[in-house]
């Protein structure tokens, strides 16, 4: 491992980490020497992907989470500082991507979107963000938006990327806010990458030009866990309030 990106003793805690984007996350850091909390709804495949991990010689555990209820978000960040110490690293990772239209959107599916992708982010940063500062040893925080916010976008995205949104701007005032703790606060902004999460959401078909190809080829899951890595790395000890986007070179065609 690189000097200066390594993450050994450390606690990482990656939600939705039990498949896609997340399980690559997970993997990655679990790799970088980091124990993983895989927190989750699907508690099974959550067990799963933590057995995965440990039966390749990491250290990794589950917790069920469910974003959209405050009580289990309480509930799984008792669990794990109890049970497995104060985290170093929280990805705030797990999101949902179901598709309305604009005219014909539910306010149901506005605040299931926004309860999932924002509020839900807001109550760990609150929850893990306590602990951290208690702790006194600072920390590392990542937010997984996403790259429609600047432009890789279909019809059908607007209660998604107003949530997308919102937890980019949880970004900026939660770097503000816990600076003075030690504890960094940044943005990942994933393009196109072809996960279960992705391919099974719900809607009408995803018209526009998030459709055209990257330059570079649809990302992987990895290419999104190595940004991330990157902000959690005790070598970005000083970057905060910034945004890395990983597109494959959708933004210069």
């Amino acid at each position: 491992m690189v000097e200066g990106f390594g993450l050994s003793g450390r606690l990482a805690v990656v939600t939705g980490g039990a498949s896609g984007i997340g399980a690559g996350i997970a993997d990655l850091l679990a790799e970088a020497g980091a124990k993983v909390v895989i927190a989750d709804i699907d508690a099974a495949r959550a067990g799963a992907q933590a057995a995965a991990l440990m039966a390749s010689g990491h250290r990794a555990a589950a917790v069920k989470l469910d974003l959209a209820d405050e009580a289990s978000v309480l509930a799984a960040c008792a669990d794990i500082v109890a049970n497995h110490g104060t985290p170093w690293v929280l990805v705030n990772n797990a999101g949902l991507q179901h598709r309305e239209l604009l005219l014909e959107g539910s306010l149901a599916h506005w605040e299931r979107n926004n309860a999932v992708n924002a509020r839900g982010p807001f109550l760990m940063t609150r929850e893990i963000g306590r602990a951290m500062v208690a702790q006194g040893e600072g920390g590392r925080i990542v937010n997984v938006a996403s790259s429609g916010l600047i432009g890789q976008m279909v019809h059908g995205l607007a209660a998604y990327l107003a949530s997308k949104g919102a937890l980019a701007a949880l970004t900026q005032a939660s770097a503000m806010e816990l600076a003075e703790h030690g504890i960094t606060v940044n943005t990942v902004l994933p393009g196109g990458v072809g996960t279960p999460g992705a391919i099974g959401a719900e809607g009408p078909p995803p018209v526009g030009p998030g459709n055209r190809r990257p330059p570079l080829g649809m990302c992987e899951p990895r290419d999104i866990a190595t940004a991330v890595l990157y902000f959690a790395a005790p070598a970005a000890r000083y970057v905060t309030n910034q945004t890395l986007c990983v597109d494959a070179g959708f933004s210069i065609t």
